[in-house]
This record gives structure tokens, C-alpha cells and sequence, in this order.
């Protein structure tokens, strides 16, 4: 029976921008995803923006937009983050949506009928000068229980221990630096203390790792406190049911955006939401988190889910933070990346292997040590696997017409080496053991071109040995398929550019056990360049120009612009357009060359000045928006057909600000824009 696997991973705050840090867990999921599809599992990524909260509205006011249009801009943002770095999400949501708010109220009422959720009068942070209760991150202080200092007024970041915001010592608002007043108000609780039992038991049941069961062994011993899970107005967020004037705190409703991307996408496909959420359920949920979100997703979610009549998750699997050269990321020193920052200057198969050889199991942190990284990437991918297909493919292609040997050659069993060893690879994926597998796979590497330095190929063709040439070519060929196979899950945009090389219709974990004999492969194209070291020089220094991570905090008016009659815009074709290829343009330094397909309308091609903002390969197979019926235009590098469109921040100096405009998901190629 076909395992159905349902996979998440913590959602992006709606607030900012995408980093770094963020992609550690982003790509720790999307490879364990890819890895089980590749297996042929029927495994199904969703995740959603956390849209609701004070900073949203806080930030909203000050750009002087509502809070709807902020999160719709930073979802399109985080979207085309994730796309370049071939994050494949199956649907991917939003917290601010009537899936969210009807399951939101559902697991509240039916926790509500049961008895676990009761009134309190509390005590609150009150911003006399902003006019308003403070939410706990609009707090910060001193930690009661380790003396950290500029700690969020709900949880510490050093010592993981959560608390009143009133209990912080040396309290601010966050907003203004006035000392808070404080004021009574009645909130609503969620009564964890009534789950206790089921909470051991859960979290002693294999559903967590070692690490977790250990910290919340602390928790369980302090005794498990109820949980606030209201907030006053002003507040962007969901009404509470029969509770006017009062919100759901955004922790409530976040976490339920899993079951509302799940239901979302259910919809969309005729799937069951039932076989994922319901009791009965037999599919495997497993949640992706950091460790600083442990308490919410362990105690609280799997309590609220039982209290409601939900199913629980199988597992909740937890990461550490990203330090980079072995500090916290720093603004000042250059380390604080954002991701769209990266893609400026490096190619993001880069960061996936990396994190790769890098995360384990364990909730360990994890370290960007770029100099290492510029040496592992170069050493590994460029010096081992890329160059045992450049060494060989060329003689193939000139000698033999790209032919591979009819029948497999002798190789003293190394292909059924290579094949073996993907069932410990296999198993490492499977336990997130990722560094142990990238260690494996180049072990077999490291075979492979000893192979090749054995048999010397270019020594075979000075010497027209012909029938030996082609044989040790069409082995090495053969092992590259096979590594590039299992490094698929990490590297999918050179898998890709692989099986077009090998005229493949796709790599599968299956297919690498029977060689390829009598096929003939493409002409060799690079697959990957090396690291220069002048790229991360320049991603530093990019990284601590001050407009690169602040966002406005003044309103800002909306520009005027000359209005149009409705007549005049319907004349404007605007149509879906898949991107089949982006290449760059010699001599242009601003252009990248798209060859897009509108469905019916067929293909064309549209010169579009992107290319600082985009990498040719992170826009490979993306959907933009494209005008259709402009006239072609002769420019000094070939005929441009239409235009790509785009949005950029008015007078920006920031050359890399702009952002294709691209559909929602489940929109194809030739649809026209309403």
C-alpha cells in the first residue's frame, strides 16, 4: 500500500522578508518531500504565510496601506523566494482566508463545548502614547528567569523559557520606548493542564526527539500553564466567535493554516480533507519546525487538536538556528542575508547542498561557514560530480555521435556498487540524516573518478583506442546517472539539466539499477560553475547596505497616476506564460532572453531587463504575466515579442528590486488576465 504522507513546514511570518535562516528549514523539508516522491510515495508539502498579528497592522499603518494588501505583497514575495530556490510546495496558503477562519472556529467551539477554554481577568502591558495593549513581541526586557537582556515579552530566545510580558524586567514598548502602564482586561484561556496525561503520553511515544522529550520533561515539571489565546482590539486577526471586540491570538490560528492549506488544496484537486485531519485518518502527518517554536507545536497544537476531534501529528521534527563563520547573523558584518539577496550574487543549488552536508537528525544548530562553503561546493559538486560527466561526455559526443556501448561493459561491479548503496542512502534520507547520505554519496564519487583517472580516457583517444574509449565513457556516464540520482532530492534543478543531458524522461530511485545501453546523450552543457569568492564579497557587502534589510517605517502615499477609460485597458491582451527558458544576452547587461510558452497562442520570445534581479535558472518553468498583443519590436539582440511584466519600488537606486508578476497557483499557460 502506497504510504500517504502529509509534510508542512513552519510558516513565514508575514512581516518580513525570507532569509537565510528561514531556508534551513525550508529546504530541510523540500528534500525529504522530493526524496519521498522520488521513492513513488504519494507525499503531499503544504505550508501557508502567518498573516495576523499587531506587527502586521503596525507595519501596514506605517506604509500607509491596510494589512490585507501587506500580506498579499509578501506572499507573492515569499513565493518567488521559495521558487527559486525549488522549494515545491503541493499548495501553498495563506492564514488570512475562509478556510483558516472556518477551522480556526471550529477547533475553538468544540474545545469551548468541552470545557477547556475558560475567562480570566488579566493584568496587560498598556502603551499609554500608542493607545493600545501591547502584544508580548511589542515588549522588550529583561528575562526573569536567565537575565538575558532585549528579550520578546513572551518567551526567551537564550533560555527557552516563556513568561507574562509584565514579568520582564526593565520593560519597553517596542514601538515607542515608554515605559508600559498596566491595565485590566477579560481574555480567554485555553486549559492545557487538562491535557497533561494525553501530552505524556503523546510526547513519549516516538512522535519526538530525543532533545524535545528531554525539554519539555522541564515543562511538565513546572507544571503546564493555561494559555492565553485572546487578544483586544485594535488587532488584525479573526473575530472570536460571540466574543465582540475580541481576537484570536495569531499562535491559535497559525498553526490550524496547515489543516487550511490542506483543505485549500483538497478543494482544489477533489482530494479528502478527512483522510488527512479527521480521526480514522491512516495517513502520516509530520511538521517541520526550529526549536524555538517547541512549546507551541508540542503542547499546545497537539492539545487543541485532541480537545477539537482532530487526529495529532506522527512526528514533529525540530532544527536548530543558522549561525554564519560561527556567529549570529549580523547586519553589520554583512551576514544577515536575505534570500532574495543570495539569488543576486550565487546560484541556490549552492545553499542546498550545503545545508545538506550539514544537517542531521538532531536539533543541532548549523553553521554557514562561507569560506567552507565555497571549497565543499567546488570540491564536491564541480570537482567530483559535474567534472566525471565533463571528462567523458565530450569524447562521446565527437567520437560516437553521443552513443553509449549496446550492451554495459565491464567495470569490475562498480555500477552494482553504486546501486547497492542506495539503499543506505535511502535510509539516511528517510532519517533526515542528510550529511551522513552527502557523505556517502561522495564516497562513490570519489570511486567513480578514480575510475576514470585509472582508465584515462583522453590517453585512450590519442592512442584511437575506440572500442576501450567508449566503454570507460559510457561507464562513467552510467555513475554520474546514478549520483545524480541520489542527490536529486537536494539538487533538483541539475537533475533536471541532467536527464536532458541523458535524454531521460525523468530520473528514478528505481531506474538506477538497469545502465543505459545504446542511448545517445545531448551534447555536454555546464551544469554548474564554480564558487568565485568575489561573489561572496559582494553578497557581504550588499548585505550591509541599510536598504537591503529595513524596511519603510514612515507612511508612504500612493503615487498618482493619469486614469484610463475601461475601454482602453481591455484593449491590453494580458495572458499566462510559462518560462521555458532564460538565457542571458551577450553584450546586454540588463537582459535576459525568455522563450516563453502561451498555450495556444504558441511560443515567443521577449527580451526583459530582469536580469539583476534574476538568475536564468531560478526562472525556469515559473509563470508571468506577459502582454500579448504588443508589437514585435527589433531590438539590437533579435525580435522581441510581447512583454514581461514586472514591479519595481519608484525611484528606487536598488538596481535588483523588481519582481515578475506571476498568477496563483492552478493557473496554465495562455489564460487570459480578467
Amino acid at each position: 500500500m502506497t504510504r500517504r504522507i502529509l509534510v508542512t513546514s513552519a510558516l513565514p511570518y508575514a512581516n518580513g522578508s525570507i532569509h537565510l535562516g528561514h531556508l534551513v528549514e525550508y529546504i530541510q523539508t523540500d528534500i525529504w518531500v522530493r526524496f519521498h516522491k522520488l521513492q513513488g510515495r504519494d507525499c503531499r508539502y503544504f505550508c501557508a504565510d502567518d498573516t495576523h498579528g499587531t506587527p502586521i497592522m503596525i507595519r501596514a499603518r506605517n506604509e500607509g496601506i491596510t494589512p490585507e494588501t501587506l500580506v498579499q505583497r509578501m506572499h507573492g514575495e515569499h513565493l518567488a523566494d521559495f521558487q527559486a530556490f525549488s522549494i515545491a510546495f503541493d499548495n501553498y496558503h495563506s492564514t488570512h482566508s475562509e478556510e483558516n477562519r472556518l477551522l480556526a472556529e471550529e477547533v475553538y467551539c468544540k474545545n469551548r463545548d468541552a470545557g477547556h477554554i475558560h475567562t480570566e481577568t488579566v493584568h496587560q502591558a498598556y502603551c499609554n502614547k500608542d493607545a493600545m495593549f501591547l502584544p508580548d513581541r511589542f515588549i522588550r526586557g529583561t528575562c526573569p528567569s536567565c537575565g538575558a537582556v532585549d528579550q520578546y515579552g513572551d518567551a526567551c530566545e537564550s533560555c527557552s523559557a516563556t513568561y507574562s510580558p509584565l514579568d520582564l524586567k526593565e520593560a519597553a514598548c517596542a514601538l515607542c520606548g515608554e515605559k508600559p502602564v498596566q491595565r485590566s482586561s477579560e481574555h480567554l484561556f485555553f486549559q492545557l493542564a487538562h491535557f497533561e496525561s494525553f501530552l505524556k503520553e503523546w510526547t513519549r511515544s516516538g512522535t519526538l526527539q530525543t532533545e524535545m522529550v528531554n525539554k519539555l520533561e522541564e515543562w511538565f515539571s513546572s507544571g503546564l500553564k493555561n494559555w492565553d489565546i485572546s487578544r483586544d482590539g485594535p488587532y488584525f486577526g479573526f473575530e472570536i466567535p460571540e466574543q465582540p471586540g475580541k481576537y484570536f491570538y495569531v499562535w491559535l490560528d497559525a498553526p490550524v493554516g496547515y489543516m487550511a492549506s490542506t483543505l485549500n488544496y483538497c478543494q482544489r484537486t477533489g482530494r479528502s480533507f478527512d483522510a488527512y485531519w479527521r480521526p480514522g485518518s491512516t495517513a502520516e502527518v509530520y511538521h517541520f519546525i526550529g526549536k524555538d517554536i517547541l512549546y507551541f507545536h508540542t503542547l499546545f497544537w497537539p492539545a487543541m487538536l485532541h480537545g477539537a476531534g482532530f487526529r495529532t501529528p506522527t512526528a514533529v521534527f525540530a532544527h536548530g538556528f543558522l549561525t554564519v563563520n560561527g556567529q549570529k547573523m549580523s547586519k553589520s558584518r554583512g551576514t544577515f542575508i536575505n534570500a532574495r539577496n543570495y539569488l543576486n550574487h550565487l546560484d541556490p543549488e549552492y545553499l542546498r547542498y550545503y545545508y545538506a552536508c550539514k544537517l542531521t537528525a538532531r536539533v543541532d544548530d548549523l553553521d554557514l561557514n562561507l569560506e567552507d562553503f565555497a571549497q565543499r561546493v567546488n570540491a564536491d559538486l564541480v570537482g567530483k560530480v559535474v567534472n566525471l560527466a565533463a571528462r567523458t561526455a565530450g569524447f562521446l559526443s565527437k567520437q560516437f555521435q553521443g552513443q553509449l556501448c549496446p550492451v554495459y561493459p565491464a567495470d569490475g561491479g562498480l555500477h552494482e556498487t553504486f546501486v547497492q548503496a542506495g539503499e543506505e542512502i535511502a535510509a539516511l534520507y528517510e532519517a533526515r540524516e542528510y550529511s551522513k547520505a552527502m557523505r556517502a554519496i561522495m564516497a562513490l564519487a570519489d570511486l567513480a573518478n578514480r575510475y576514470i583517472e585509472d582508465h584515462a580516457p583522453w590517453s585512450l583517444a590519442k592512442q584511437n583506442k575506440t572500442f576501450e574509449l567508449q566503454e570507460v565513457c559510457s561507464v562513467a556516464i552510467n555513475l554520474f546517472r546514478v549520483l545524480q540520482t541520489y542527490l536529486a532530492p537536494v539538487l533538483p534543478v541539475m537533475a533536471d539539466k541532467t536527464r536532458d543531458l541523458l535524454n531521460l524522461p525523468d530520473l528514478t530511485w528505481e531506474g538506477r539499477r538497469l545502465p543505459l545501453c545504446g542511448t545517445t546523450i545531448q551534447p555536454f552543457k555546464h551544469l554548474l560553475v564554480r564558487v568565485d569568492p568575489k561573489q561572496i564579497e559582494a553578497l557581504l557587502a550588499d548585505s550591509r547596505s541599510p536598504d537591503v534589510t529595513v524596511a519603510p517605517t514612515l507612511p508612504v502615499a500612493a503615487p498618482s497616476s493619469p486614469t484610463i477609460t475601461l475601454d482602453t485597458f481591455a484593449q491590453v491582451d494580458l495572458r499566462v506564460a510559462r518560462i521555458l527558458l532564460a538565457e542571458t544576452v551577450p553584450g546586454a547587461d540588463k537582459l535576459l532572453k525568455l522563450t516563453l510558452d502561451l498555450g495556444e497562442l504558441g511560443q515567443r520570445t521577449v527580451f526583459a531587463g530582469i536580469r539583476l534581479a534574476y538568475t536564468p535558472e531560478s526562472l525556469r518553468d515559473r509563470l508571468t504575466v506577459v502582454v500579448a498583443n504588443l508589437a514585435p519590436r527589433q531590438m539590437k539582440f533579435g525580435l522581441s515579442e510581447g512583454m514581461a511584466l514586472a514591479a519595481s519600488p519608484d525611484n528606487s537606486h536598488d538596481k535588483t528590486a523588481i519582481f515578475l508578476l506571476a498568477p496563483d497557483a492552478g493557473a496554465t499557460p495562455g489564460m487570459r488576465i480578467q
